[in-house]
């Protein structure tokens, strides 16, 4: 790995005044240049101090003169998020503050970082692996408390564990057979010879389970893509405004209001979900309208849920069951019956296998019922710790081979071929496995991941 001789700076708060914003720094001046741009109250300078320390005093640009007030603190590599030396000011949150404290920093000898460059050198340095520094965007993105909950987990080290399991069972695999191919006169003997097809069987029921839950993982992490859909009228802007708890759609009385789709975020049962509010589907003349109805039926196509709405106080017609069979044959999908606190209207005899069904009342912010079914629909793997599940298609991917490679191996063994011919599909998977936490990862990948990160993380 190349040295990093550069100091970077950046704000790592969110753009807009706030009541706190933070500066932060990392490299082999970090410290140093903290100091060149700090006056403590005390009489003490903020190196006197110890590393992590937070120290009271005054922000200074070029000229010596005071920028505000801040709280300061240092740090000394490796013992840092980075690796590196870092120190942080704690500033108010004005944008006008945080960017003259900035240029103060870039004239004292820092240059700006780039997006994800603090994560980006804690995993050159060694602070965190791949899956791990993932798990920080993840965290940062994260729209729902399950998916909160799972990227603290692979922060912590959940995913990286399981993948070190594999890994170092694979290794003494490999291990063996080098010294087969070292010593050819030593035969292996059956005993050894079935140990060995157990930890290769074990490993690829590892990657099974990791593989199985992955679609879990992309959940947690880019939430299901949910259509509301109905004819028009049925509710389904004031369904989509009680989920947000805020007016995010305009509701009126009158048909063809929902005109193109409308996409939010929300969390209902435990489950991240994608909103699609969907304009009204019924046949109409009006080309703006129609464009919005071919939009609802292309929603509904792309759906991972469908939640397909009915006026409860209306008699249905055969176009409201015409569409849910439609629903159902394309997408995991819940009746909704709505507007659930007027007198209800006798429900017609239809001769098809129902979805499951619920009654909500977007006005009375009844929605009990339709949490319970979507987190029916989308269970929590209870035996899969947080942390354990792949969340992308890159770790996916890379798990995907690892465990063909493993598979390949238990054949080859089974086979009865040359040690040789086994220890290829090793060192395959294991490669693959070290793509997961970067021990073996290419350049423009890791490029690719930490771009998608927002500049001072």
């Amino acid at each position: 790995m190349p040295p990093l001789n550069d100091t970077i700076a950046a704000i790592s708060t969110p753009r807009g005044a706030g009541a706190i914003g933070i500066l932060r720094l990392s490299g082999p001046q970090a410290a140093e240049i903290a100091e060149k741009r700090f006056k403590p109250l005390g009489r003490k300078g903020l190196l006197e101090h110890s590393p992590r320390e937070l120290v009271y005093g005054d922000l200074l640009d070029s000229g010596g003169q005071p920028i505000d007030r801040v709280l300061c603190t240092y740090s000394r590599g490796p013992a840092s998020y980075t690796g590196e030396d870092t120190a942080e000011f704690q500033c108010h949150g004005s944008p006008m503050v945080l960017a003259l404290g900035l240029e103060a920093l870039f004239t004292a000898g820092a240059r700006q970082a780039r997006a994800g460059e603090f994560t980006r050198r804690a995993f050159l340095n060694g602070r965190l692996d791949l899956a791990q520094a993932e798990a920080v965007g993840d965290l940062l993105e994260a729209q729902s408390r399950e998916g909160a909950r799972h990227a603290a987990g692979q922060l912590a080290g959940a995913l990286s564990q399981k993948i070190g399991d594999i890994y170092s069972a694979l290794v003494d695999v490999m291990a063996h057979f080098h010294a087969v191919l070292d010593y050819p006169d030593e035969d292996i003997d059956p005993f050894r010879l079935e140990e060995l097809e157990n930890t290769l069987a074990a490993q690829e029921g590892a990657l099974d389970t990791l593989l199985a839950a992955c679609g879990r993982g992309k959940l947690l992490r880019e939430g299901v893509p949910c259509a509301i859909v109905g004819r028009p009228n049925a509710g389904k802007s004031s369904l989509l405004n009680a989920m947000l708890g805020w007016e995010r759609a305009i509701v009126t009385d009158i048909p063809g209001t929902t005109r193109d789709t409308v996409e939010e975020r929300c969390e209902l049962g435990g489950v991240p979900l994608r909103l699609i509010d969907t304009a009204g589907l019924r046949d109409t003349a009006d080309p703006v309208e129609k464009l919005g109805v071919e939009r609802s039926r292309k929603a509904m196509e792309e759906a991972g849920l469908i939640l397909v709405l009915i006026d409860s106080s209306r008699p249905a017609g055969e176009e409201d069951f015409a569409l849910l069979q439609k629903a159902v044959s394309l997408a995991p999908a819940i009746l909704v019956w709505t507007k659930g606190d007027l007198p209800p209207a006798p429900v017609p005899f239809v001769d098809m296998e129902l979805p499951p069904a619920v009654t909500v009342s977007a006005k009375a912010q009844s929605l009990g019922e339709l949490e319970e079914a979507v987190a029916e629909l989308f269970p929590r793997e209870e035996a899969v710790p947080y942390g354990q599940l792949l969340a992308n298609t890159r770790q996916e991917e890379a798990a995907r081979r690892a465990r063909e490679g493993v598979r390949r191996a238990r054949e080859a063994l089974a086979a009865g071929l040359t040690p040789d011919a086994l220890l290829t599909d090793v060192e395959e998977a294991l490669a693959a496995l070290g793509e997961l936490t970067g021990q073996s990862i290419q350049e423009d990948v890791t490029d690719r991941i930490f771009s998608k990160f927002c500049v001072g993380k």
